[in-house]
């Protein structure tokens, strides 16, 4: 999932391209309220597949640095006011590496070593998860824009930024990603980042407010709970990584977590799921990612989601969507 924010500025840049927003929020099942209410949650995979769909039905194919240019950190809600209020780059990278989950559990940033190896260089890297969702060059494009974007205004500029790294080819002519970085940006790299001397982390900000900063982190901490340190999170991927290729058993997933199955489902039911809603949630997941992202047959998008059948896989999908995985197919690619 991501918050609705992401999506800040979409409307009016669809109808000034001439397309109809809610069209494509209704073609990729993203409710309307995600354009008003921006604390809501959206499928991240739904949200990429939607900005890959407009840049290319609408002949843009900047939209996602277009996107960047009408957002800024504030989309971010509580988190923006824990990292504008740190004393450091280094400590809002820090803070916005430990709570990014609360926008996107699918997104993280970090600050590493720089991936060419050259010295007094490092990496603001930007990443997605791939087995949270597919990878989508427009949504690469709209949040490496935007982490630029932020940290030119904190930092008041980027004169240390050596090169943008992305790791897919150029969507748009090359001019084009050096004009909005103002800097040389490779492509085709093992992952999306900034490179930036080694000094720039250092680097001080003016609306450093360590009150305040506190009590953003306080709040963040006491309200939000790291999917990392749920138990729900842990079976989701152990099931994720084998459904498909063997049967799911609460048994086989309670070993490979060194627990017993009660411990597990008393876990679980803490957590106010259980085993069975989470096997369900990862098919919808894996079901949907092969129906909306790849021309497989039917059948085999059946078989790798786990499914006894096509039939099966029918009527799940009906249950989930209210409708058949061929007409989601054909929404998907716009021919309705």
């Amino acid at each position: 999932m991501i918050r609705g924010a992401s999506l800040r500025g979409f409307t009016r840049l669809v109808e000034e391209l001439g397309g109809d927003p809610g069209e494509f929020m209704g073609r990729f099942a993203i409710p309307s309220e995600a354009l008003t209410s921006e604390d809501g949650l959206v499928p991240i995979t739904g949200h990429d597949l939607m900005l890959d769909a407009v840049a290319r039905d609408l002949r843009c194919p900047d939209f996602g640095l277009r996107m960047a240019c009408a957002q800024d950190l504030s989309i971010l809600g509580r988190l923006a006011l824990a990292i504008q209020a740190s004393s450091t780059v280094a400590e809002a990278l820090e803070c916005a590496s430990r709570f990014m989950f609360v926008h996107s559990p699918a997104l993280s940033i970090g600050l590493e070593p720089d991936p060419r190896g050259c010295r007094g260089v490092v990496a603001l890297t930007y990443r997605k998860d791939p087995r949270a969702s597919p990878y989508s060059p427009q949504a690469m494009e709209l949040g490496l824009g935007l982490f630029h974007r932020a940290a030119v205004a904190l930092a008041g500029s980027l004169t240390g930024l050596r090169s943008v790294e992305l790791p897919h080819r150029p969507l748009s002519p090359v001019s084009r990603y050096t004009g909005f970085f103002g800097a040389e940006v490779n492509f085709g790299c093992p992952g999306a980042a900034l490179r930036v001397e080694r000094r720039l982390p250092d680097g001080e900000f003016r609306s450093a407010d360590a009150t305040i900063r506190r009590l953003a982190v306080d709040y963040l901490a006491g309200h939000h709970t790291d999917p990392e340190r749920l138990v729900s999170t842990h079976v989701r991927r152990a099931l994720a990584g084998s459904v498909g290729t063997t049967p799911p058993a609460i048994g086989q997933v309670a070993r490979l977590l060194a627990m017993h199955p009660r411990t597990l489902q008393r876990r679980l039911a803490a957590e106010s799921t259980g085993f069975e809603e989470i096997l369900d949630d990862v098919r919808r997941d894996l079901a949907l990612r092969y129906i909306t992202t790849t021309g497989l047959p039917l059948g085999q998008v059946a078989a790798m989601a786990g499914f006894t059948g096509q039939s099966a896989l029918s009527h799940a999908v009906r249950r989930w969507q209210g409708t058949t995985p061929s007409e989601i197919r054909r929404r998907v690619r716009g021919a309705l």
